[in-house]
């Protein structure tokens, strides 16, 4: 659609640095695509681990399909429903007047936080506008960082819509979550799309990455051997590239730059900081069983819920409350009658296993 505004300077920067030697994910635009076609409305939701790419895979879509509004949570200071409102609704107020809507536009001057009536106004007037073949595309990436704790009990997350008119999409990223902590509740046509699902994709894409990484750096190969046996790395190379079953692009990338530069990912260790921090926060009134939950996950791997209960003597409704509010740190696998529960990757358990064993 032409005549949308430039997002910020921030985000450019943010999509540049996304955007930068991405390859592959057609699986994902395919599906966006088909949802589009399918759908003459509707909100589309790309779910996947921290790092697998979900932010490069929205900065190449916005790069690639101009007329995109594009916002990121991820960004310092860009998870208040505020700002949110103010950055996407300056954007379609100037969409809506070059569609001939200023007058309409111009009776709600201010920026409202108070429901969804603005925005589903601002949506309602763009799409009366819209010629048949035009779409209306709003990107939000990093849903999982929306700061909710200014909203009323209920409210969809940034307010957006429970309706919305034709030829209007939304393109969300999340990390994994509880469906009835979705922070959404809509009544228009939805799909997500669980990036966990399509693993030999995504090994196929990891590994054209590091194909095209090593054609730059003839000497990587041997920078590798070196590097892996000083740093401590558990990352395997093989003949075809990295370990074949690897599929985290953000722990392929930082280790790609550090062996270049032979230093140990700095970024990786902000990175599953964070995490923790993240992880301490939200089970901070059950803190000392929460830490003996993740000493467990760590030395196991893998286990169930009762497995964790029976070694802590604690009741199992304990172990799994805590476990949910770690949803998006781990993989679940079905065995028999149990789920099993899993760190989301081994850099991030043998991160977490040093920690732990620095404070013994």
């Amino acid at each position: 659609m032409n005549n949308i505004p430039k997002y910020t300077a921030e985000f450019e920067q943010f999509i540049n640095a996304k955007n930068y030697n991405f390859v592959g994910r057609e699986f994902v635009f395919s599906a966006i695509k088909n949802f589009i076609n399918q759908y003459d409305r509707g909100y589309f939701t790309i779910i996947g681990d921290p790092g697998i790419g979900k932010s490069a895979i929205i900065a190449h879509y916005v790069s690639q399909n101009s007329g995109v509004v594009y916002y990121n949570v991820e960004i310092a200071g860009k998870n208040h429903v505020e700002e949110f409102f103010t950055n996407i609704g300056t954007q379609l107020i100037e969409i809506a007047k070059n569609k001939g809507s200023a007058n309409i536009i111009a009776k709600f001057p201010d920026f409202t936080t108070e429901g969804s009536g603005f925005l589903s106004l601002l949506l309602q007037q763009i799409s009366d506008k819209l010629h048949p073949d035009q779409r209306l595309i709003i990107t939000i990436d990093g849903c999982d960082r929306i700061d909710i704790n200014n909203q009323p009990r209920g409210s969809n997350i940034f307010y957006l819509p429970r309706y919305l008119p034709e030829k209007v999409y939304f393109i969300l990223t999340r990390r994994p979550f509880l469906t009835d902590k979705s922070g959404l509740l809509i009544e228009t046509p939805a799909q997500c799309l669980d990036l966990s699902n399509y693993q030999e994709k995504n090994r196929a894409d990891i590994q054209e990455y590091i194909k095209n990484y090593l054609n730059k750096s003839s000497l990587f190969e041997r920078r590798f051997s070196e590097y892996k046996n000083t740093k401590n790395i558990s990352l395997n190379l093989t003949e075809k590239g990295f370990d074949d079953e690897e599929t985290n692009f953000m722990y392929v990338r930082e280790i790609l730059a550090a062996i270049n530069e032979d230093i140990y990912p700095e970024n990786l260790q902000i990175y599953y900081q964070n995490h923790l921090e993240k992880i301490n926060l939200v089970t901070s009134k059950q803190q000392t069983i929460g830490l003996q939950v993740l000493n467990i996950l760590v030395q196991e791997q893998s286990t169930s819920i009762e497995t964790i209960a029976e070694r802590l003597d604690t009741d199992e409704y304990e172990i799994k409350v805590i476990l949910d509010k770690w949803r998006e740190f781990l993989h679940l696998e079905s065995r028999a009658t149990a789920i099993y529960y899993s760190l989301y990757h081994a850099s991030f358990c043998d991160w977490l296993s040093q920690k732990i064993e620095s404070k013994c």
